[in-house]
């Protein structure tokens, strides 16, 4: 990606993002990319992305960051008509519930990242379902709730990546949770990932998660620097949003032949925005 950016004359540096000696001025572009561990600051990162955006052009945009970071946006999508994972969300003053039925359930909050704090519980599980989201209620967090798809077993999540609005490539991801998460540095899951031609199923559903966050976020919002729709089988076959990811998702240039050239691209039109008179 470094040798990507430097075709594109750009002159780049990896920093992170609350090092209190950055001089975040210095940049004519800042882009947002793996700050693994923001969802355990999410005030501060925000506050962060606050004070960068008034020296520099951040992308994601601040409005994104903030929106995304909290996935009750997955309830904007479905408002707008998005097919998504089925998801209960419990505030953290409500009733401890869980849906009524009996299949296996995914629990985690709802500002999360790396599958963190996120387990899989069967149906013979549901006092400890429900325990799990009782702690995160205690924490003052809102816990979601949604039933494990287990077409994802077999067929896997599959995430199309965007840059400039345009699908760049889609990867296969292995289910995390078939036989439970393996965790790197205690920050993200480790996935299985393999190069994926996503059917046009898929590609209508991610453009439909696009459109439901330009009519979501504030005009001007898009196109948006980069993008990545994570979809899975839902019970009926059919490919509904898992997540969609803004903040500091992967992209998996590494997985895609021009991906990184792409990235890059569409990084220097940005700085070429910001650098006009």
């Amino acid at each position: 990606m470094l040798r990507a950016l430097a075709a594109q004359g750009i002159d780049p540096a990896e920093v992170v993002w609350d090092d209190p000696a950055v001089d975040w001025a210095a940049y004519d572009v800042v882009v947002v990319r793996s700050t693994w561990d923001y969802f355990e600051r999410r005030d501060d990162f925000l506050a962060w992305a606050e004070r960068v955006a008034t020296v520099s052009a951040l992308h994601n945009p601040v409005s994104v960051l903030r929106w995304n970071s909290d996935k009750r946006y997955l309830l904007d999508l479905a408002r707008r008509g998005v097919p998504i994972v089925p998801t209960m969300f419990v505030e953290p003053r409500a009733m401890a519930a869980l849906p009524p039925d009996e299949r296996d359930l995914i629990v985690k909050p709802a500002v999360s990242a790396g599958s963190n704090d996120t387990a899989r519980y069967g149906a013979g599980e549901r006092e400890a379902a429900l325990a799990h989201v009782a702690r995160l209620q205690a924490e003052g967090r809102v816990a979601m709730v949604q039933p494990y798809q287990r077409g994802v077993d077999e067929h896997g999540e599959t995430a199309l990546v965007y840059f400039d609005g345009r699908v760049s490539h889609a990867i296969r991801k292995g289910a995390i949770f078939a036989a439970g998460p393996q965790m790197v540095g205690g920050l993200f899951a480790r996935e299985e990932i393999h190069p994926r031609e996503p059917s046009a199923a898929e590609l209508a559903v991610g453009d439909a998660a696009l459109r439901a966050a330009a009519e979501a976020l504030p005009d001007g919002a898009m196109p948006l620097l980069y993008v990545r729709v994570d979809l899975v089988p839902l019970a009926d076959g059919s490919p509904g949003v898992l997540e969609l990811e803004l903040c500091e998702p992967s992209v998996f240039v590494a997985h895609a032949d021009g991906a990184a050239d792409r990235l890059a691209a569409a990084i220097a039109r940005r700085v070429e925005v910001r650098l006009a008179p």
